[in-house]
């Protein structure tokens, strides 16, 4: 690359659905400042690798990506590698010790400051050789109370649905978490803001809104909470359906489910972290609630909206948990009857408090797997149970592409649920009613009801 004159950039992203947001709010910085945004990383000038801290599993596999690039680099020494996101947070400057072909580290809170780091790092270049020594590195790591990147536009990559993150970081301090330690304290957009980006979103034919954070619901700004933003969101002229990921159950209220109840584009589907389903591991947890109280917040939900899917996360194997207490988190995985269950074992996090918690409490690795694999089979056997009782019903899907089997595209339900039925792919983007004929696994298999005829997105 010559004085960065052609620029061309390639974002890779792993992790949550706000990870996905933020790899599209960088590819929209770069491309305000004249960035091509290229499908590959061998297209590019510069490579960003957007990371998740959440387990350790999640950051050996970037480090694996992270040394794949780096034979990249050996051949075009001018490529630029960066590592950005949770994990290059946590890591810091030991992640340019560990790699030293990357060239910029940087956190959540610093995209805003993309183009002039990148620029700073081609400016270095200028009095160093790289086939001499290691080349310029740059690591951007500071937390900034007030960045909520407003006034920047996402790339979305997406012309079916939008992610729309309305807060950033978090407040609660669980103690298996590196969230706060890497996203700061929890951040609100401005309300005004985030519905007129929803016009925006509507009026470039999307149809589908998904409010990210990472306690969404505990959302405030000003006199404005979430059931009423989520309300106005609802009722946005143009926009069909409306999802939130990740709720706490303690904001869980009753004006919530009345929106979630009484506006029809709110899906019904509530995706509720229960984490543990004994009281004594969530304290240690210091999730806020109890195995009761989270009861009786599906309890209450489900009053409401008797056919609504509710899905969950799990971790076992968290320290100090006894098998009695595993065996109340499948007792709670029985009674509440989740549609679907992210389910995970314990993964320390330098940093958390979980990792000081004394050496006896951590359970040998092999229990651990024991547990997980005994949840997963629970889980999934209730989820079967569940998907075989709803063949036959006929549902609204919203088209979202093809799928892997030839001549059939995959659609998905207000509850979230994957839906693959032959049709022409001039349905993508469409809503489409489709009888469900069978399962597989946890995906149905389904027919148009009717002619197929395209339907109105609003």
């Amino acid at each position: 690359m010559d004085g960065f004159s052609r620029k061309r950039a390639y974002v890779e992203t792993y992790g949550c659905q706000m990870n996905i947001s933020d790899g599209e709010l960088m590819e929209g910085i770069l491309a305000a400042d004249g960035y091509e945004i290229v499908d590959t990383p061998e297209e590019a000038d510069v490579v960003l690798v957007n990371t998740c801290a959440i387990r350790e599993r999640a950051e050996q596999r970037v480090l694996g990506r992270v040394s794949q690039l780096t034979g990249l680099k050996r051949e075009r020494p001018d490529l630029v590698i960066g590592v950005t996101g949770c994990m290059a947070q946590r890591m810091g400057k030991t992640l340019l010790e560990q790699a030293p072909d990357v060239d910029l580290v940087m956190g959540p809170d610093g995209y805003r400051s993309l183009p002039e780091r990148l620029a700073a790092l081609e400016g270095r270049r200028s009095w160093t050789s790289s086939a001499k020594r290691r080349g310029p590195q740059l690591a951007v790591l500071d937390l900034d109370l007030g960045e909520n990147y407003e006034g920047l536009e996402q790339r979305r990559t997406s012309d079916i649905s939008a992610w729309l993150p309305i807060q950033r970081g978090c407040n609660h301090r669980c103690t298996f978490c590196i969230v706060p330690y890497v996203r700061g304290p929890e951040k609100n957009r401005d309300p005004v803001v985030i519905l007129q980006e929803v016009v925006d979103i509507a009026a470039s034919g999307v149809t589908q809104v998904t409010l990210l954070g990472q306690t969404v619901n505990s959302y405030t700004a000003g006199d404005w909470d979430f059931p009423r933003l989520l309300r106005a969101v609802a009722r946005t002229p143009g926009i069909r359906r409306v999802r939130f990921q990740s709720p706490h159950p303690n904001d869980v209220t009753p004006e919530l489910v009345e929106v979630m109840r009484s506006e029809p584009a709110v899906c019904d589907h509530l995706h509720l972290p229960a984490q543990s389903g004994n009281s004594r591991v969530l304290k240690r947890m210091l999730r806020r609630y109890t195995v009761e109280s989270y009861l009786e917040k599906v309890e209450m939900v489900r009053a409401a909206i008797p056919d609504i899917a509710v899905s969950t996360d799990i971790i076992v194997a968290f320290p100090g948990e006894t098998p009695e207490e595993f065996e109340d988190t499948l007792d709670l995985m029985r009674t509440v009857r989740f549609d679907d269950a992210f389910t995970y074992k314990y993964s320390p996090r330098e940093g958390t408090p979980a990792t000081r918690m004394p050496a006896e409490d951590f359970i040998a690795p092999d229990e651990a797997q024991a547990r997980l694999e005994r949840l997963i089979e629970v889980s999934r056997e209730i989820q079967a149970e569940i998907t075989a009782s709803e063949v036959g019903r006929v549902v609204e899907v919203l088209v979202e592409k093809e799928a892997r089997t030839d001549g059939q595209l995959l659609g998905r339900t207000e509850g979230n649920k994957a839906v693959a039925f032959p049709a022409d792919p001039a349905l993508i983007g469409t809503y489409q009613t489709v009888r469900l004929v069978a399962t597989t696994s946890a995906t149905f298999v389904g027919e148009l009801v009717g002619d197929g005829a395209l339907v109105e997105s609003a």
